[in-house]
């Protein structure tokens, strides 16, 4: 059975899941064979296995630094936030239903069965799990029927590090309040402090860090610096949301939907030298970028009603009447169209006007679509044209079926059969794929073709391997995080356990 290890934080966005990727990273430069595993995580960034199965991109990115495929045994249990108060709960890659935070809190301790039919099953294929928990241990209102944190910890056996953010200010009160809300044998279990995201002078540090682990009885193992790393981030804490800069060769506007969701779409364009990547969510932000892209999101009808409020809707519809590129992904396409309808009230229930951008109407129903997509371009128009055959891959995920007047813009699958995944009319495009500009053809296609209609040189455009460029960020994190752990420390706590 593999040994364990469990990363918590004392907060959301401390930095749990780079520091969990990282631990993956270098147990594997070690010769280990390591997986991670996150019994329960919230985010509205998903990812399709080979299998046609959901889970949370978060442990998809820990196993990539793992080197290893990603399995939906590594995120048994994904919430997938709705509104303010409900999500839909996904069990081992599969859709459970939509449930209000009340009804999931009543029911998740029965889920614990297939948590550890997971976990279980991870520990006997690999060496080394590397857990990673959600939000804070000390969440007093949720420790009853805990399955993600110190709950998770101690059904795994698994010796527990404490991280804390100092770029946010008081980390040392919050690794102390967070240790002073454990249960007794909840704060055996912490091993090892963790200070992430420091910024300065170390030596400044020090009486501090002597002091907290006297107060805790915990040592600090480690202060990690802030890492300025091109890695996929969790969830809508993401500093990529904040990007407002438009000086690049190339200007893509990103509309910042309330419910975002696969944010992840754009990274690959982002990482091209000489293209800016923004999140619009006013229409002072808007400008005038050479392409917007509306992404997905996991309310549709309440996020286009939401731009319908906030006056981008008005803009985008006068942007693409004067003959600017347009974009959408997912929920995006579904709302470039004429209607989208809801009989069994999957999303909002009703009927609902779209954009009116595209020739297409949404029905949505209760069955999800769960695959992943191989495929081309195909004949394209417009700003866009440059894409035509452009080979592409991804997957999809959305409840909701989208038929076009005609069969504008195809893709075509592996086995040659074509299918219809999406659409174009003019400079108007939409597509159900995620991950569609993730391969550099692609990626470098729509820049090109962006320079093109701006009449601007593309001579010196870099050409980007995303395979390449992804394993350098995940060394570089590893070496980061090995240089500023006791690495002797932790290998003593893994293989004492608790």
């Amino acid at each position: 059975m593999a040994k364990t290890i469990m990363v918590q934080g004392t907060m959301s966005n401390a930095g749990k899941s780079l520091l969990a990727a990282a631990l993956c990273r270098i147990f594997r430069q070690d010769g280990y064979s390591v997986a991670p595993f996150k019994s329960q995580n919230m985010a509205l960034n998903s990812y399709i296995t080979r299998e046609g199965l959901e889970m949370g991109r978060a442990q998809v990115m820990q196993a990539q630094a793992a080197g290893i495929e990603p399995s939906v045994r590594m995120n048994p249990i994904l919430l997938k936030p709705s509104s303010d108060t409900g999500s839909q709960v996904i069990v081992n890659g599969e859709v459970l239903g939509n449930m209000s935070a009340a009804e999931y809190f009543k029911m998740k301790g029965s889920l614990v069965p297939q948590i550890m039919q997971a976990f279980h099953s991870l520990a006997e294929q690999y060496e080394i799990l590397v857990l990673e928990g959600a939000g804070s241990p000390a969440e007093i209102n949720l420790k009853s029927d805990d399955i993600v944190n110190m709950g998770m910890a101690r059904l795994a056996k698994a010796p527990v590090l404490l991280a804390g953010d100092i770029d946010r200010g008081g980390v040392f009160a919050s690794l102390a309040g967070t240790m002073m809300l454990l249960e007794p044998d909840e704060r055996a279990m912490v091993k090892g402090l963790v200070i992430n995201k420091f910024r300065g002078d170390k030596a400044i540090l020090q009486p501090g860090l002597d002091m907290i682990a006297k107060i805790t009885g915990v040592p600090v193992l480690g202060v990690i610096p802030y890492l300025h790393l091109d890695i996929d981030d969790e969830d809508s804490l993401s500093e990529r949301l904040e990007k407002t800069d438009s000086s690049g060769l190339v200007d893509i506007a990103v509309i910042r939907l309330p419910r975002l969701s696969n944010f992840t779409d754009f990274n690959a364009l982002s990482a091209i030298k000489g293209v800016s990547v923004r999140y619009v969510k006013t229409v002072f932000a808007l400008k005038s970028p050479d392409l917007i892209i509306l992404p997905g999101t996991k309310n549709t009808m309440e996020d286009l009603m939401w731009l319908r409020q906030c006056g981008l809707e008005s803009a985008i519809q006068k942007f693409a009447a004067a003959g600017g590129a347009v974009f959408g992904i997912c929920g995006g396409f579904q709302m470039l169209g004429e209607t989208l309808s809801d009989p069994e009230h999957v999303e909002h229930g009703g009927i609902m006007k779209g954009m009116g951008l595209l020739p297409v109407a949404t029905v949505f129903e209760p069955q999800k679509t769960r695959t992943r997509v191989t495929g081309w371009f195909g004949k394209m128009e417009g700003v866009l044209k440059g894409l035509s055959e452009v080979p592409i891959e991804g997957y999809e995920i959305h409840m909701g079926r989208t038929e076009c007047a005609d069969t504008i813009s195809s893709l075509l699958t592996e086995d040659g059969e074509t299918k219809q995944d999406g659409a174009a009319s003019g400079n108007i495009y939409g597509s159900y794929v995620h991950g569609i500009f993730d391969r550099p053809e692609s990626a470098k296609a729509l820049v090109i073709a962006l320079c093109k209609a701006r009449g601007v040189d593309w001579g010196n455009l870099e050409t980007f391997d995303p395979v390449a460029y992804r394993e350098q960020q995940y060394d570089l994190l590893a070496q980061s995080v090995r240089e500023s752990l006791d690495m002797e420390k932790i290998y003593e706590i893994l293989e004492a356990g608790i």
